[in-house]
């Protein structure tokens, strides 16, 4: 039998073989939690103990699979983003750190609306943008919506995970069709649509094309096909003066603002992600009903 110090260093050599030293190291360290069901402060007080059958078994079956292109992410089962650890299947994307300049964008904004203020997450996934403007707006009631119902369940997990049940729900919805009447009117839309062009869907890296969910990744041949969708049948389901936050691909910036300017929107600031790409835009919809 190994112990802990030495099963985390014979992880991490093994994926020092495709990953630089903080990334394996990083990687080994999360693996190792999972494997032993550890928090990673216990582990380190833990380093000369025995490791289990068990988890030894679990961790080379992890390690096997991030080695043949698996996404840590699903191999754990869960991802942090924004301060929150969310719950991630293979039917929900994993929320990755681009998407923070829209969470900004949208939160920045939010703080100002009217009390209570009614948000929608149009493409939820795993619900980590609604859910992270939830958790910043402390009154703001927030809708997470997607056509998926098995993104909705782990939508679902994560409101309970985060014990928001009182001001989150789920609804299931397509975001290309004309919205539901129930859904009634919202001071913010925020979304996240799927917009990877049909040429980009060929030229995905492993680790998502085979893993991640298709229907969220593809936007049609340009890529802007929800952008156009939303723009159009959801400008009357936003309050009068109220906003619409989009995240989008790289190099998509203008075409999208076109989008919504063709569709009576005015565009108020265009942000860019940790990377300084341009990843995100919030447009105001007109202050009167016509």
């Amino acid at each position: 039998m190994v112990t802990i110090s030495q099963l985390y260093l014979e992880a991490k050599n093994r994926l020092r073989i495709t990953e630089d030293e903080e990334t394996a190291g990083l990687m080994a360290r999360n693996l190792l939690c999972y494997a032993t069901g550890e928090r990673y402060e216990t582990l380190l007080a833990m380093g000369q103990s025995k490791v289990s059958d068990k988890a030894y078994d679990t961790m080379q079956r992890a390690l096997y699979r991030v080695q043949t292109g698996e996404p840590l992410a699903y191999i754990i089962g869960e991802w942090d983003f924004y301060g929150m650890t969310l719950q991630v299947t293979k039917d929900v994307l994993i929320p990755r750190d681009d998407t923070c300049a829209v969470v900004g964008l949208a939160i920045n904004q939010a703080l100002y609306l009217k009390e209570s203020p009614r948000i929608l997450d149009l493409c939820t996934g795993s619900g980590c943008i609604g859910l992270a403007i939830a958790t910043r707006v402390k009154d703001a009631r927030v809708t997470l919506a997607d056509v998926s119902r098995d993104a909705i369940a782990v939508a679902r997990r994560n409101i309970s995970s985060q014990k928001l049940s009182s001001r989150v729900s789920c609804v299931s919805v397509d975001a290309l069709q004309t919205p539901p009447a129930f859904l009634g009117k919202f001071d913010m839309i925020v979304s996240n649509p799927p917009y990877i062009t049909t040429e980009e869907m060929r030229q995905l890296p492993k680790s998502v094309k085979d893993f991640e969910p298709e229907p969220a990744l593809h936007g049609g041949e340009d890529g802007l096909v929800f952008y156009r969708a939303i723009a159009e049948n959801y400008y009357n389901v936003i309050k009068p003066g109220g906003y619409l936050c989009f995240e989008f691909g790289m190099g998509q910036g203008d075409d999208v603002c076109r989008i919504l300017e063709t569709n009576g929107y005015t565009i108020l600031e265009r942000t860019r992600d940790y990377n300084d790409i341009e990843r995100a835009v919030i447009a105001q919809t007109a202050r009167k009903e016509f």
